[in-house]
């Protein structure tokens, strides 16, 4: 039987986890980023590598101002 309400069979919403919830190493975070970078210029030739630094770089960043602001909240 197919059900279509969103429960599991007993009541419960069934949860499907999704891939933004799901835990990534660091460098599938890279990967994912380049390829975005990839998608950013709809597919048109570029240089991977370029791709593969600016997805580091930004990451890196990012990951800076998120421990700023917990060190912040912790002081």
């Amino acid at each position: 039987m197919v059900r279509t309400n969103g429960t599991n069979g007993n009541g419960s919403t069934a949860k499907s986890k999704s891939p933004s919830s799901k835990k990534f190493s660091p460098q599938q975070k890279i990967e994912l980023r380049a390829y975005e970078i990839y998608l950013e210029r709809n597919g048109a030739p570029g240089n991977p590598l370029e791709d593969w630094v600016r997805a580091e770089t930004e990451l890196l960043a990012k990951s800076r101002k998120t421990a700023k602001k917990t060190d912040s909240v912790a002081a």
